[in-house]
This record gives structure tokens, sequence and C-alpha cells, in this order.
């Protein structure tokens, strides 16, 4: 039984609190896997770097965080969940990317709703209102704007939209107070997860080696990783 708990949560070999060093290798480990999956996307997004902005370098960097805590021998409970955490992560940071960008160099204009979808009715539930738009020239936006957009908006109503000048990120209705400090803000609480599943992990990932006979008068415990 012993085995397998510590195969699936981890050994956590240690007396009282952990060593500070293993702590401080959990947060590193956290703090370098969230930077590479947001910061990846938010520098494409700036950048205008597609590779970078869709979120694809962050599910690389997710997946190193992941076999780092295998190849140190977290408990595969822990692993999965860092798994999970950090795919969604990866997942919603290009959409808050996009947000930082349009908050800091983004223009207003305004577009003309050519139809409105209840999302909804279509999913025989509650969602949101999804209107399509187009320009003053008449020029379709090849996205569907869902800030603005509600129950009482029709066909020729006028919708304001923030777009890049540019053209790195897909244009967004206007939502009322968002700025590049909110767009990320809406992360924290899956980069904070993430980040206290990781450190606990690693944490846990803890075991003591038996010394050899060779070595009984030296070091008693060490890290392991394998």
């Amino acid at each position: 039984m012993g085995h397998l708990r510590a195969t699936v949560w981890g050994p956590a070999e240690f007396v009282g609190l952990p060593p500070w060093w293993l702590v401080g290798e959990g947060v590193l480990a956290a703090a370098l896997a969230v930077a590479g999956i947001v910061g990846t996307s938010v520098f494409g997004a700036w950048t205008g770097r597609p590779g970078l902005a869709d979120g694809a370098v962050g599910l690389v960097c997710a997946l190193a965080l992941v076999v780092h805590l295998i190849v140190v021998r977290a408990g595969r409970a822990l692993v999965g969940a860092v798994a999970v955490l950090a795919a969604c992560l990866a997942a919603q940071a290009p959409q808050a990317a996009a947000g930082v960008v349009l908050a800091e160099q983004g223009r207003v204009q305004s577009v003309v709703v050519t139809s409105v979808r209840d999302e909804g009715a279509v999913r025989g539930g509650r969602g949101r209102y999804l209107c399509t738009v187009a320009d003053g020239r008449g020029v379709p936006l090849q996205v569907r704007v869902w800030r603005g957009c509600g129950q009482a908006t029709r066909p020729g109503d006028a919708l304001a939209v923030v777009y890049d000048p540019r053209g790195r990120v897909p244009p967004r209705g206007v939502g009322a107070g968002v700025g590049a400090l909110r767009a990320l803000l809406g992360l924290s609480g899956w980069a904070a997860t993430l980040a206290a599943a990781t450190v606990v992990a690693v944490v846990r990932s803890y075991r003591m080696t038996v010394p050899s006979a060779g070595r009984r008068n030296g070091a008693g415990t060490e890290r392991s990783s394998g």
C-alpha cells in the first residue's frame, strides 16, 4: 500500500517541513513553466509571429514541465493534474495575449451588425449572442463579435470593435474596462493553480537514497532522480 501511495502521490520522504531547496526547486519549475506558456503567447502576439501567438510553443513548455516531473519521479496523479492545468493555461493564453495587444495598441471603429446568432438556442441552453459585422464599406469582418452583442441587438445596429492597425490579432468587441493587466488577470487563477500543483508535485517527489556500504560514513540522504 505504501508503494502504491508513493507511486500515485509521490513518496515525500522527509520529516516535518520539506527542505527549503526543494521548495525552491518547485517554485522555479512553476515560474519557468508559467512564464514560458504565457510569455511566448504574449511575445508572439506583440511581434506578429503566429507560431508563438497560437499557443503551440506554450504547449511545448507545458510538455517540458510534465517531462521534468516524470524525470524526478513525481506522483502520477500530480503529474496528470499538472498536465491538465498546463494544457488549459496554454489554450487560454493566446486570447489573453491578443487582449494585451488590443488594449495597448488597438483602435476603436464602428461596425454594422449583419446577423445575430443565439449560441444558447443552437446548443440547447443559455449562451452568448454572436454578431456577424461589416465595416463602413460593407466588407464583412472574418470574426464574430460577442462583446456588445445581446438579445436586443438587431441587423443594422452599430457596434464598436477594437482592432489592431497592424493586423497582428483579430478584432473583437469593445468591453468595459478591458486593459492589458485585466487581460492577463484572466489567467491568474489557472496560473496560480498550476504553480501550486507543480510545487506540491516537486516537493512530494523527494526520495531518500539508501547509502551503499562504501558510503556509510558519508552523507546519509540525498535527492534521487531515478
